[in-house]
């Protein structure tokens, strides 16, 4: 007889373990708080204005077609992807620079605004690219035992950690200007460490980018999990929106099924937790329950950076391509007022997304949907959110017309919604409005992350950005390949496969650009 998964949370990693598991047999349902689908990977519809709510890059996409092809589907009947060229924009103070997977043209560029770093750019793409094969295996296989750490891949990639070595030491070994040490270390942002301490382990993502390049979703990223979602259907699971769990059904350490709101009880033989891993643990399990993971200990963990969000629909367009990422003139300072004191920045960064200048189902015609991310602190700063959201984002609004070169610009806003930390952390269940959950760093990865099968409770698994491999669109469906081929493991059922990396597109030979037949290459 099948057995039967319950599923807490309808994000991307719940969805992929459903589709995963329904597509070996399991009976699968799904317990989905909110009336939609899809977490932070979900749409927010302003009008006649449609927005991403969380992830707007889609990166790694070789691991997105693999989790459709596992259940016999291709991802490219489901939805239509756009290949991003340029990938995103970066603007320093004076200067401006338009990443792109094309190698010649980085080159230009780079010797252009910042002369003689040319050559360590191929060096970066060379030596990384040896890099990731190294790592790669140990991010898409099980840690749920501290000897997992001697296998012998996870023994071979030990020396490309770069222990002791900051995500800037390494890239300075490429790079003489600090700007386009930046360039390639920014991202460590939203790992809730600082690239000046971060491990340069993480230099890969910049590579992965830069390798396998940068995608839209027509319609959004959210459109990902709506197309899970009917996978998941397809294969006979299903999905229950607006059903809040209350708790976990516990006898002793072993779960039994779940507690819904309603007062409902669900009996399963497994269950998954896709919920925000900390959030989870401290609403869905009796306290006393857990010691490695009790409350106390929670908040002795260290957490990413929050992020202020504006949504905004605007009756103009914005010259702009898809992704600008604008740094503070002091982009350390910014980052440590961030990390360490945990206060507002006067010169925040800011991320925007101009979806409109590719997309043209998001907005009415000569208008724009403009997403707007600060990165913040997360709520143990005590920052008091009710007090100051106003004053932030009439700030943020002054910033964008500055910016822009657009005056009076908030007389172009038509309609609007924002999302402080306060609103994460209250309204979507994202503990302390750390939005990219538990940070990154070594001490909290790998088996010291906690691990996909839950080891304070039986017959629990966890998947998304709060277990291992870590946070990231892509790196979430890997910890729902781990959960499940673990699960499928211990009912010694036929795991999942895991393929090679694929070449890096971005080396442009035919066989290479062969995944890229179906979707469009755009010129933003």
């Amino acid at each position: 007889m099948a057995k039967n998964i319950a599923i807490v949370g309808a994000g991307p990693g719940g969805l992929a373990a459903a589709m995963l598991l329904a597509t070996k047999g399991y009976r699968v349902n799904i317990y989905e708080k909110q009336p939609y689908v899809g977490g932070r990977t979900s749409e927010i519809i302003l009008g006649d204005y449609r927005f991403d709510m969380g992830p707007t890059f889609l990166n790694m996409l070789y691991i997105v077609e693999e989790i459709f092809e596992l259940t016999g589907r291709n991802i490219h009947d489901y939805v239509n992807l756009i290949d991003l060229n340029p990938m995103y924009q970066l603007i320093y103070h004076d200067q401006k620079i338009n990443m792109t997977r094309n190698r010649e043209e980085m080159v230009r560029q780079i010797e252009e605004l910042f002369p003689g770093d040319g050559e360590g750019y191929r060096r970066y793409m060379e030596e990384t690219e040896r890099k990731l094969e190294k790592l790669a295996p140990v991010l898409q296989t099980s840690m749920n035992r501290i000897i997992d750490l001697m296998q012998p891949k996870v023994l071979k990639a030990l020396g490309e950690l770069e222990i002791g070595k900051s995500l800037m030491d390494k890239l300075g070994r490429y790079y003489i200007h600090e700007e386009l040490q930046l360039a390639f270390t920014f991202q460590s942002k939203y790992l809730g460490m600082s690239p000046w301490e971060s491990p340069g382990a993480f230099s890969i993502l910049s590579y992965i980018e830069h390798a396998y390049g940068v995608y839209h979703i027509q319609g959004g990223i959210n459109q990902l999990t709506v197309a899970m979602a009917q996978v998941v259907r397809e294969l006979g699971g299903e999905i229950h929106t607006n059903c809040p769990v209350s708790q976990l059904w516990l006898e002793g350490r072993k779960v039994k099924g779940l507690l819904l709101e309603s007062g409902e009880r669900i009996a399963a033989d497994e269950i998954v937790i896709n919920a925000d891993f900390a959030h989870a643990m401290t609403t869905l399990v009796k306290q006393g329950t857990l010691k490695k993971y009790s409350e106390k200990k929670l908040n002795k963990k260290k957490y990413s950076c929050s992020t202020f969000m504006l949504y905004l629909g605007v009756n103009k367009k914005i010259d702009l391509p898809h992704h600008t990422i604008w740094f503070a003139k002091d982009y350390r300072k910014n980052v440590e007022e961030i990390t360490k004191e945990k206060i507002l920045s006067e010169d925040p960064s800011i991320y925007i997304q101009n979806a409109a200048v590719t997309d043209p189902t998001v907005a009415p015609e000569g208008k724009s949907t403009l997403y707007v991310l600060a990165p913040v602190p997360n709520n143990f700063s005590k920052i008091n959110w009710q007090n100051c959201e106003k004053d932030y984002r009439d700030m943020l609004i002054k910033m964008l017309g500055e910016k822009l070169g657009i005056d009076n610009f908030e007389q172009y806003i038509e309609v609007e919604k924002m999302i402080s930390p306060r609103i994460w952390e209250e309204e979507i269940g994202v503990y302390k409005g750390a939005t990219f959950n538990l940070g990154h760093q070594l001490s909290q990865m790998l088996t010291f992350r906690p691990r996909n099968k839950f080891e304070e409770l039986d017959n629990c698994w966890l998947v998304g950005g709060g277990t291992h491999p870590g946070s990231g669109l892509p790196i979430i469906l890997e910890s729902a390949r781990i959960t499940s081929n673990g699960i499928l493991a211990q009912d010694n059922q036929l795991l999942h496969a895991i393929k090679p990396l694929p070449q890096p597109s971005s080396k442009h030979s035919k066989q290479d650009q062969q995944h890229l037949k179906d979707i469009d290459i755009l010129q933003v």
